[in-house]
């Protein structure tokens, strides 16, 4: 890939997981933001096969392994001591062919109330030749990358209901020190926390049929804004609210169907309407309606749900939502599917997603396809991939 500079950050930090249109002007006199984009996208990714097979769900889902960046606090519930998951998915395939998200993740349970599990996320961004604003090379090409290390603790405090608390470093590196214009650039670097809660309990129906609620919510990139120069505002990290219920039936000893819903919302701020060719005596282009963005974190979070230039119906807009079932045969053999719905003024992804699970001893294998409703999109055809270990069936086994 070939990229100037001054385009490098639009491009790779705030473009990477939107497909819509970045900005829309209403009329000749105002500048109109649509989709919200905040630093470091490849955060909100799907990482995993099982979630990304159900529409990119997972908040409320029985927990697995790959909990950690769906719902921590589900891992409090897992019944077995230990386990570890590799997941890889070629990203963007339509556009380039070198980037790729790689995911580390395994947990470990401390005793029957309390589990800790840790996560790496590394997110490559494949070959790119710099180049200055006539298209000449800038040294040679580069390898951009970004990653994050995760760590949580979970607990169940009733036997129905946990809660957890995650530590992230996020680290960003984008431009390898190269200058855009006069500024000299350097690698970005947050700090942030989740917080999550999952509550579930059997339910009998009649027939003597038995299953499962669930109900998840997780707060997650709660954490410091980032910046990639020294002499320019902030941008936001990613922090999002993930909610959502599930429902299991068991049809008998060996099948069961997982049905949930889910729906999640960036909480940073939306960007306000500014008048085209007015500043104020700070030379900052006037808003004409909306409310400012450069506010801190905390009050980024509160705002989001307020200041919508257009208001209550755009905060509609700004509400992703998603479907996902889950069939199990006598817990070895799943088949996925589900649907991810993005209004098309604030990203417009639109997308059905399959996949199937097998587990077998010791390991497990999951895949999932994407298939946008737009064949121009590029997450279409992505796949992704996930190995599983089941630690406590390897020492049964020994």
């Amino acid at each position: 890939m070939r990229f100037n500079l001054k385009t490098l950050s639009l491009t790779l930090v705030a473009g990477l997981t939107l497909t819509g249109r970045p900005a829309l002007a209403q009329d000749e006199n105002v500048i109109r933001p649509l989709a919200i984009t905040t630093a470091v996208p490849f955060m909100l990714i799907a990482p995993d096969a099982r979630g990304g097979s159900m529409g990119e769900t997972g908040v409320a889902t029985a927990p697995d392994v790959n909990s950690m960046h769906w719902n921590p606090a589900k891992y409090a519930f897992i019944d077995k001591q230990m386990g570890f998951s590799v997941s890889y998915s070629p990203w963007l395939k339509q556009l380039v062919d070198d980037i790729g998200l790689g995911y580390l993740t395994g947990y470990y349970k401390l005793n029957k109330r309390e589990a800790i599990a840790g996560s790496l996320r590394y997110f490559s961004l494949g070959s790119i030749q710099f180049t200055d604003e006539k298209g000449h090379n800038l040294g040679d090409p580069y390898n951009p990358n970004e990653f994050n290390f995760s760590g949580t603790y979970s607990r169940l405090f009733t036997d129905n209901f946990s809660g957890a608390v995650s530590a992230k470093f996020i680290y960003s590196n984008l431009t390898q020190g190269q200058n855009a214009g006069s500024q000299e650039t350097h690698a970005g670097t947050s700090i942030a926390a989740d917080v999550s809660i999952y509550y579930r309990k059997p339910l009998n129906f009649s027939a003597g049929q038995s299953g499962q609620f669930a109900l998840g919510v997780n707060i997650s990139n709660i954490g410091s804004k980032i910046s990639y120069t020294s002499d320019v505002k902030k941008d936001f990290i990613p922090t999002q609210l993930r909610i959502g219920p599930a429902l299991t039936y068991n049809i008998d000893d060996y099948n069961s169907i997982t049905g949930t819903v889910e729906f999640t919302k960036l909480l940073v701020p939306t960007p306000p309407i500014y008048y085209t060719d007015s500043v104020d005596i700070n030379n900052q282009q006037v808003i004409y309606k909306g409310k400012s963005d450069d506010v801190s974190v905390i009050q980024g979070m509160l705002q989001s749900f307020y200041d919508a230039p257009d208001g209550f119906s755009e905060e509609l807009k700004e509400i992703t939502w998603a479907l996902g079932v889950e069939y199990w045969y006598n817990k070895q053999f799943a088949i996925r599917g589900g649907y991810h719905h993005e209004s098309a003024d604030k990203g417009d992804r639109k997308f059905f997603t399959f996949g199937a699970g097998l587990r077998y001893n010791v390991f497990g294998l999951d895949f999932s396809y994407l298939v946008s409703t737009d064949q121009r999109n590029p997450l279409d055809n992505t796949l992704r991939f996930s190995l599983t270990f089941d630690m406590d069936a390897f020492r049964a086994q020994e």
